[in-house]
């Protein structure tokens, strides 16, 4: 998965020993925002000392993190991991602008397209008959 915006944190490295190997490690914890009209924030992880060197992230800088999602349980709770494996530099989306007031809230719908896209959605509810009663509770 991709995410592209701009580095607007840069946390701390952690590091430690495993108990497992007994080898040392390191990983480095980043927030990146993604443009738009409701900017979204996700944090990502670097694991290994050599890639935090290699990639050298730093604040306010545009990048796309390429990344892999995983999820661990830790005494019956589970945690989402956001591991990066790849940072590509000054790529940032275009931010799309905010909707002005009155505009249609999708783009006009193609020619070509099918009777059934063309529908409005929800469909138009139907006047009921004289006389007829509304079986809905509100």
């Amino acid at each position: 998965m991709d995410l592209t915006g701009r580095i607007i944190a840069v946390l701390p490295a952690q590091s430690g020993v495993s108990s497992r190997t007994g080898n040392s490690w390191m990983s480095q914890d980043y927030v990146i925002e993604v443009p738009g009209q409701f900017p979204r924030r996700c944090v990502f992880r670097l694991f290994g000392e050599d890639r935090i060197k290699q990639f050298n992230i730093q604040m306010n800088e545009d990048v796309t993190v390429q990344f892999d999602i995983d999820a661990h349980e830790y005494q019956g709770r589970w945690f989402n991991d956001v591991r990066a494996y790849n940072i590509i530099r000054g790529q940032v989306p275009p931010v799309a602008p905010a909707p002005v007031a009155g505009a249609a809230p999708f783009p006009p719908q193609q020619a070509a397209a099918p009777a059934a896209a063309t529908a409005p959605f929800p469909p138009a509810q139907e006047a009921p008959a004289e006389g007829a009663a509304d079986d809905l509770p509100f």
